[in-house]
């Protein structure tokens, strides 16, 4: 039986300060007709966790109303950014951020089987961090490789891996860096992953890496305009199911939701400040 998973990804809520609500609960009314059997937040699930718990906990609650089965994954604004990422004005990682956010949201990686694959969550802004959370993400990470057995690997996380290759030596705040990124992906060995989905950068994308293809899901919320953030992709508000069959094979496709609109946060500066 295939395995529909609906990734939504970048919702940025927030109760104090909820521009992006109104997205997030016309798409939530689309996904409970459609009904799939996972949804996965990807990221950036809260306007600023990092710093207000308070958006921590109108963030879940939105997801609640969902009432779909669920799994989250923590971007940036949701408990700090990598340690090693250039500052952009957040906060890195911590113990103290990161247990906020597991006390809100539970583990942030995970893994589950399915017919043909395993799905596996991870915690992007973790890798190359201090935290003893990070070893034991590593840890999981090596179990789920070696106990893979025929099974495909779907990878999901909130950064991309990179824009085009592994070996790109740029460290932006943009990817997963070069050192953990070649840290992760040794550990991974010989279980590539089939399939790596990511959020983070607003845009969709679809493409294709040695034996992996790369979905990058857009952001419910909003998008940057060109003169902010470069055009990688699709910039259009929505999201993506991916669809797990048992033989190993997967689709992948973007879905916006009619009446849905895509916002532009250049239009909200009272979100992050003047763009």
């Amino acid at each position: 039986m295939t395995f529909r998973i609906v990734q939504i990804s970048d919702t940025h809520l927030s109760e104090a300060k909820p521009f992006f609500v109104d997205n997030f609960l016309r798409i939530g009314a689309a996904l409970r007709e459609s009904r799939p059997d996972l949804v996965v937040n990807s990221g950036d699930i809260s306007l600023d966790g990092a710093d207000e718990e308070a958006d921590l906990i109108s963030a879940r609650a939105l997801n609640d109303v969902l009432d779909l089965p669920t799994r989250f994954l923590p971007g940036n604004h949701d408990l700090g950014d990598a340690q090693d990422a250039p500052s952009h004005g957040e906060a890195p990682i911590d113990a103290s951020r990161r247990d906020l956010y597991v006390k809100h949201f539970g583990p942030d990686w995970w893994w589950f089987d399915v017919p043909g694959w395993r799905v596996l969550g991870i915690d992007s802004q973790l890798l190359g961090s201090d935290l003893a959370a990070a070893a034991e993400q590593e840890a999981a990470v090596a179990e789920v490789a070696v106990t893979l057995g025929q099974r495909r690997l779907a990878l999901f996380l909130h950064k991309p891996l990179f824009d085009q290759s592994a070996d790109e030596p740029a460290v932006t705040g943009r990817f997963v860096n070069p050192r953990p990124r070649r840290a992760l992906l040794a550990v991974l060995g010989g279980a590539a992953p089939s399939l790596v989905a990511c959020g983070h950068v607003h845009q969709y994308r679809t493409g294709i890496a040695g034996s992996t293809q790369h979905i990058w899901a857009a952001s419910t919320a909003f998008v940057l305009p060109d003169e902010l953030q470069p055009r990688y992709g699709l910039k259009e508000v929505g999201y993506v199911e991916h669809r797990l069959m048992p033989d190993g094979s997967h689709d992948s496709q973007f879905v916006h939701v009619p009446g849905v609109p895509t916002l532009s946060i250049a239009d909200f500066p009272g979100a992050y400040g003047p763009p």
